[in-house]
């Protein structure tokens, strides 16, 4: 006798394949079965099963309304195994009409808001299905579609609903798979059905055609689309990018301004669009609105926002619309389950999908009547002729032994058909009546002709579109709407300048060597004048200057970085405070001190920036290139050697002369149009011809009008020149000695400025403000020493000044 042995079989199998297998099965089913709609009735298998169970289960519009809790009961139960908070939500935005354009559940009760509140507890509401469910669900009981065990095996389900209109263009959809996503627009109902009608009866139409009759999305909300071209991709392709935006009217009275919004785009939450709004105002990113109100009542939606008399209420609006959900964009996304695949579609595309649907379904409802009916006409036929032989088929029931004995005989003696027999059996003594007779001819001559009118859409393709026509008409007539949503064809760019969206103020700006930037106020530095501002005791003021706070600080550092800083970005200072670091405002690579700041206004000017560098390099360049559209981070505004760094940086006309000034005590002065204009990035030419142990310690620029040139020493001491004293000569020479210099007290170049008599230097020693005019300076000639040092304490330093370009 043998013995059986079990052994354990282990299956060796790659990870990687053992994921990849298990993934692709979920992820067919989650495709299938939960995120994305099918395209011939536009439900998800959740949404499905919902009205389903509710139709099942009687809960129809006609009757009363029933507790949610029994539908989700029953779906949960019967059809969909998840959790019944999934169900629930499915059913909730069923009845949302800002949601769709065609509510398919009628709840009773709380069901959530525009503002995003969550539905009542479905404890606690009732629902039905509405009216225009019914519609999808019509036919049902006529084998119009295949029907599929549940998930148990105890009931079975339908695999689509009959669908007597295109749900998926009307109501549309949203759903992320794996993969796949789907992002579909409400339509209006009307158009929708037309399109479907003109493609039933021309076939070979073209999109243009049917886009004449869709106009594009129509959200239950309203609002106004913009894009033509984004709803074309969207139509023939099935993406496309549309813009939604709110409607809103402007009011102006007598001593206010109103901005009244009406509308809001699809699928946006009212409640955070009032508070962003509000948060704007209370922020003061918008000038202008003084009071935001969610005026929205039962009646429609009704957002306040208050302006004040002198604001530019269409700026705001346009502000509004760019920087809070009162303007969107909405992405098409048209995505659908075909033949148990997601495919992406275009409009035809979707309207061929549901159109071999209903085809489909009235061929095999006009099918199932045909038969049912042919069988009742040859019943029909039976009692006929049973009524003219009664008393004979009388005595041979009397005579049988039992019903299936009579029947026999009556299909043999009198050659019945089993149903005919069957009928003749079942039939009450009140039928052998005259009267009834007569209906019984009456019913037959109209089976008849409604056996004619199904064999004719049964076999006649043309009768079948003409009855799917006449259904679609009605069902336009009876549940078709308005068009909510505005279409416009162009996009409109909305472009605002931050500067508009500030008031413009007169304020007084500092600059500081360490890169320290104050906005102040007129009242708070005419309160603290003659006192200067406030700087750090290793920090060195470059000047102040009254400016509009829509100015933009120009300034250029050691290392050759150039910034741009809006002033109204500025914190706004008092003036005995230091102010705000520049890296609060602009990102430098690398920071180094500031070596001149200048205020502009415009930069479509003639003017010219002059760069110089200690190794004896120069550089012009046309303002209007150091224009930047983003001012976040540094620029390159001049290339510079290792070791090399800017010593002087100012602005000029074409037609100024260039004076230059080494460490060692020589000056060189050449026209400005000798250098040609480069780009801010460029390194330059040579300016001056340097000894080995010399270096460029200062430039200005020589304007028509200056007749004086001062020059500044280490040591504090000047010397002053007339403008004629200085020929001009060639680029990159020596130029001329403007001191003797004494070998046992050496002093160096420093500073060097022009001007006219009437003009004055501003030194800054002990914290107090130094005005030297220039006639106070003597005139002294090139070979003579300096004059007598200042009264100047241990630190001292020349303000430079802001230059202010309007």
């Amino acid at each position: 006798m043998s013995k059986k042995t079990e052994t354990n079989q282990i299956i060796s199998t790659a990870f990687e394949d053992l994921i990849g297998e298990r993934f692709g099965r979920y992820s067919k089913y989650i495709i299938q079965e939960r995120a994305l709609p099918d395209a011939r009735d536009g439900l998800k298998p959740v949404q499905r099963r919902i009205l389903y169970a509710m139709y099942h289960d009687g809960n129809t519009a006609e009757k009363a309304y029933r507790k949610s809790a029994k539908t989700v009961g029953l779906v949960i139960g019967n059809y969909h195994p998840h959790g019944d908070s999934s169900v629930y939500d499915a059913m909730v935005r069923m009845s949302q009409s800002w949601k769709s354009n065609q509510i398919l559940v009628d709840m009773h009760g709380n069901n959530g808001s525009i503002d995003d509140d969550p539905a009542a507890a479905m404890r606690y509401t009732e629902a039905r299905l509405s009216k225009i469910a019914s519609e999808l669900l019509s036919d049902l009981d006529k084998e119009t579609v295949t029907f599929a065990p549940n998930f148990d095996d105890t009931e079975v389900e339908p695999v689509v609903l009959p669908a007597a209109y295109p749900n998926l263009l009307v109501n549309g959809a949203t759903g992320i798979a794996a993969g796949y996503a789907t992002n579909i627009p409400p339509h209006n109902m009307a158009e929708v059905i037309d399109a479907t009608i003109y493609r039933l009866t021309h076939p070979n139409c073209t999109l243009e055609e049917l886009q004449e009759l869709v106009k594009g999305p129509d959200f239950p909300t309203g609002g106004i689309v913009q894009g033509k071209e984004g709803i074309h991709s969207a139509f023939s392709t099935g993406k496309g990018r549309i813009v939604i935006r709110s409607k809103a009217e402007i009011i102006e009275k007598r001593s206010s301004k109103q901005i009244v919004i009406t509308e809001l785009p699809y699928d946006v939450i009212k409640s955070n669009v009032v508070k962003k709004i509000d948060d704007l105002r209370f922020n003061k990113e918008v000038e202008g609105i003084s009071e935001v109100r969610d005026e929205s009542d039962r009646t429609g939606l009704k957002i306040l926002i208050d302006l004040k008399k002198d604001s530019d209420a269409q700026l705001i609006l346009n502000y509004l619309y760019k920087n809070t959900d009162l303007q969107v964009y909405y992405n098409y996304n048209i995505v659908a389950i075909v033949d148990q695949r997601p495919i992406q579609l275009g409009l035809a595309q979707l309207i061929d999908a549901y159109l071999v649907h209903r085809e489909e379904v009235v061929l095999r409802r006009s099918t199932y009547l045909l038969n049912k009916l042919s069988s009742r006409s040859h019943i029909l036929e039976g009692l006929m002729k049973a009524t003219s032989i009664m008393d004979e088929i009388i005595a041979l029931i009397r005579s049988s032994k039992n019903k299936e004995d009579a029947k026999k005989r009556l299909m043999a003696s009198f050659e019945f058909s089993d149903l005919q027999a069957e009928a003749i059996v079942n039939l009450r003594l009140y039928r052998l009546t005259s009267t009834d007779i007569v209906l019984l001819k009456e019913e037959y001559a109209n089976i008849l002709m409604e056996i004619r009118d199904l064999r004719a859409i049964v076999e006649d393709r043309n009768i079948l579109n003409s009855t799917i026509v006449e259904e679609l008409k009605m069902l336009k007539e009876n549940f078709a709407t308005a068009r909510k949503t505005q279409i416009e064809s162009e996009i409109e760019e909305i472009v605002i300048e931050k500067t508009q969206m500030i008031s413009n103020e007169r304020v007084m700006c500092t600059v500081s060597q360490a890169g320290y930037l104050n906005n102040v106020s007129m009242r708070s530095y005419l309160a603290s004048i003659p006192a200067l501002p406030y700087t750090r005791d290793d920090d060195e003021l470059l000047g102040y200057q009254e400016v509009d706070s829509h100015d933009i600080i120009f300034s250029i550092s050691s290392n050759g970085e150039y910034s741009l800083v809006p002033l109204y970005l500025v914190a706004e200072g008092r003036w005995k405070e230091i102010g705000t670091h520049i890296n609060n405002y602009v990102k430098y690579d690398e920071f180094s001190s500031l070596v001149t700041s200048n205020v502009i206004k415009k930069f479509d000017t003639d003017i010219l920036v002059v760069t110089v560098s200690k190794f004896g390099m120069i550089k012009s360049t046309p303002l209007n290139q150091f224009e930047l559209i983003r001012t976040s981070s540094a620029s390159t505004g001049m290339r510079l050697k290792a070791g090399d760094e800017i010593v002087a940086a100012y602005l000029a006309q074409a037609d100024d002369d260039i004076l230059l000034a080494s460490k060692q005590g020589f000056v060189l002065r050449y026209p400005l149009s000798v250098i040609n204009p480069t780009s801010p990035k460029a390194m330059g030419v040579i300016a001056m011809n340097l000894s080995k142990d010399d270096e460029i310690a200062a430039s200005c620029n020589l304007a028509l009008n200056s007749s004086e040139i001062v020059i500044i020493s280490d040591k504090g001491t000047l010397k002053r020149f007339k403008a004629s004293d200085f020929e001009v000569a060639n680029r990159a020479t020596k130029g001329e000695r403007v001191f003797k210099q004494v070998k046992s007290n050496p002093v160096y170049l420093k500073h060097l400025v022009s001007g006219n008599l009437e003009d004055q230097i501003n030194l800054i020693t002990a914290d107090k403000l130094l005005e030297i005019a220039f006639k106070e300076i003597a005139l002294m000639g090139k070979d003579a020493t300096f004059s007598n040092p200042l009264d100047l304490k241990a630190k001292w330093y020349l303000v430079k000044g802001l230059s202010y370009i309007k």
